[in-house]
């Protein structure tokens, strides 16, 4: 319990400092807009089970279409392997709240052992947009199911 719980307060503590500074070092008033409305991410982290002492690599897909500059909608697919092996699926709004602040909330499913079971996620992450359209996103969610999980990480992406 004492592992898991220092894990998720160092994401938690690295997304907070990434953003922070991230926001801190940036001295314009407006902040970088994809050129494009499409999105494209890889994530490659961590999910830790909640209430079990379980940790597992998780890379994941995250498409979204922005809508305006503040909404963005899209789908989330991960893989978690090794103890865990759970695939999940979710349907996601992003909010874009303040420069590359994002939250991301929405409903999904949860594949484990063949059974199905309905999740909702919460997450926050810190979009840093370059010239060319890359992005490079931390990430921390907390995915709510018949296990829960907080999910964390690094994206790279790309608008097109």
């Amino acid at each position: 319990m004492e592992k898991r719980v220092f894990r998720c307060v160092l994401a938690a503590a690295f997304v907070s400092a990434v953003a922070t500074s991230a926001a801190s070092a940036n001295d314009e008033d407006e902040p970088l807009h994809h050129s494009s409305p499409h999105h494209l991410s890889v994530l490659t982290g961590g999910t830790a089970l909640v209430d079990e002492d379980h940790t597992a690599f998780t890379v994941g897909i995250d498409y979204e279409y922005r809508v305006s500059d503040f909404l963005g909608l899209g789908f989330v697919v991960e893989q978690a392997f090794g103890d865990i092996d759970s695939t999940t699926l979710l349907a996601v709004a992003d909010l874009h709240l303040w420069h590359g602040l994002i939250a991301q909330v929405g409903p999904g499913v949860e594949f484990v052992d063949g059974n199905s079971h309905a999740a909702l996620r919460l997450g926050m992450l810190y979009e840093f947009e370059f010239d060319n359209g890359f992005t490079l996103s931390p990430q921390l969610h907390y995915d709510f199911s018949h296990e829960d999980a907080v999910v964390f990480g690094i994206a790279l992406g790309k608008a097109f």
